[in-house]
């Protein structure tokens, strides 16, 4: 018996010495293969960057049918990546890189004037909506009825125009994001220079303010449907938007008036959520924030009829309970009518800002923007500013955060998680240092992929 006991312990004595000699001969500074089944592990995958020796941006990025990735901006570059360009000014870019970050297609779209792709979109046939600003009127832009319009871009899998339109008046008219519509349409939302437009650009028409949240309904084909602004007498900009579950439209961004359509100011620049119902008439609208400078930048819906809205805040009082530094990061969940549920700020004792946010598959959102601290929710900050991403879930607790950067100064939009719950962020960076692999010239295009 005693011989039997001795036998057993000795061999699990054997086994145990045996898993870690093979532990130890593994490089353990080196993360382990990622097993889809694990989830996230929130590990670096592959940084990648993009571009030429000119200035290079990317915004939004989209996970495409086959498990790759294309990534939308804009490029000064004639050289490097980018390889059907010849004059410097810009031009929407738009990259189809593989799983693994390596181009497949690269293609500019637009004029001999400036031109800046904002926002991607996958669309129900299989394609993609591009949306920005124009100066141009010819290249692939047919018209231009002022200074600058807003410019959607309807492309196909690889990359081929199939439409184009342009909207605006003599002034600076600007879009930043666009989604399709549940009757297979698109809204487009930015702002209007009114001032500019003598007040056209809405359908109801009232003349007033500067710069107007400016939001047009589509059909299918791009053919407008309706137009609206909403602001008052002062600079109102309208960065995101969602269509809502009784297929209106919340539009987010920030105001500065506090008369028209502005109700319960609360000082300086606020936060701005302006809901329209399906045929564009206002059904409410509600400001937060302090009495300093507040920006809502990006918003993404829960499923269960809230919101979560992102963006920076320099204030320390109003709707701001806990202010960390100079700006932070500013994050708000409301219900369907406006309602402040929470509010929560993140950042260390500089500029801390959230610029894009992706609800992910287990009802938490990715948040990505960029960060010049080093102190508070911030663990390190290695030059100008870093790249920031976090995870938050559905209270809007953080349950994980990193940095990336260079020496010089990263900043990033775009986030997404992946069907195999992966996160890719989409930026610009500077720097050819730490976490920063090479650098073209001037800013390049930044990609981070964690697993």
């Amino acid at each position: 018996m005693c011989k039997s006991k001795f036998f057993y312990k000795s061999l699990l004595i054997f086994i145990v010495l045996s898993i870690v000699a093979c532990s130890s001969d593994d490089n353990t500074t080196s993360p382990s293969p990622t097993n889809p089944e694990e989830g996230f592990q929130g590990e670096v995958d592959w940084i990648k960057t993009f571009g030429g020796s000119g200035e290079d941006d990317a915004l939004s990025i989209v996970e495409s049918e086959d498990g790759g990735y294309v990534v939308f901006g804009y490029t000064q570059s004639t050289d490097g990546d980018i390889t059907d360009k010849t004059a410097t000014d810009s031009d929407f870019w738009v990259v189809k890189m593989s799983d693994n970050g390596t181009i497949i297609w690269s293609k500019t779209y637009g004029g001999t004037g400036d031109d800046r792709g904002q926002k991607i979109i996958k669309t129900n046939d299989g394609g993609y909506a591009l949306v920005g600003y124009s100066r141009s009127n010819d290249g692939d832009v047919s018209t231009n009825e002022g200074l600058q319009d807003y410019w959607i871009v309807k492309i196909n899998a690889v990359g081929e125009i199939q439409w184009e339109k342009s909207f605006g008046f003599p002034g600076l008219d600007r879009a930043f994001s666009i989604v399709q519509t549940n009757d297979n349409g698109y809204f487009i939302t930015g702002f209007l220079d009114v001032s500019a437009s003598n007040g056209e650009g809405n359908d109801d028409f009232q003349k007033h303010g500067v710069g107007e949240f400016w939001g047009i309904k589509l059909n299918a084909a791009g053919e407008k449907e309706w137009r609206r602004y909403f602001g008052g007498t002062n600079n109102d900009r309208s960065y995101d938007v969602v269509q809502t579950e009784d297929n209106g439209f919340l539009m987010i961004g920030s105001s500065e008036s506090d008369d028209f359509d502005i109700t319960n100011s609360n000082g300086s620049y606020d936060f701005w959520v302006v809901k329209v119902n399906t045929e564009g008439t206002k059904v409410w609208e509600k400001s937060y924030g302090g009495s300093e400078i507040d920006v809502g930048y990006a918003i993404a819906t829960t499923g269960n009829g809230k919101y979560v809205i992102v963006g920076d805040s320099r204030s320390n009082d109003g709707d701001i309970s806990e202010a960390k530094g100079n700006a932070d990061l500013w994050m708000i969940q409301i219900d369907g009518n406006g309602n402040l549920i929470w509010e929560k700020s993140l950042g260390g004792t500089e500029f801390d800002t959230g610029r894009g946010i992706h609800k992910t598959q287990d009802g938490g959102f990715i948040i990505t923007g960029n960060s010049r601290s080093n102190t508070g929710d911030v663990n390190e900050n290695q030059g100008q500013s870093d790249i920031w991403n976090i995870i938050i879930d559905n209270n809007g607790d953080v349950t994980w955060k990193s940095t990336a950067g260079g020496s010089l100064s990263e900043f990033a939009v775009g986030c997404i998680e992946t069907r195999d719950k992966k996160i890719i962020v989409a930026g610009s960076s500077e720097s050819n240092d730490i976490d920063v692999p090479n650098n073209r010239g001037g800013k390049d295009v930044i990609i981070i992929k964690y697993k």
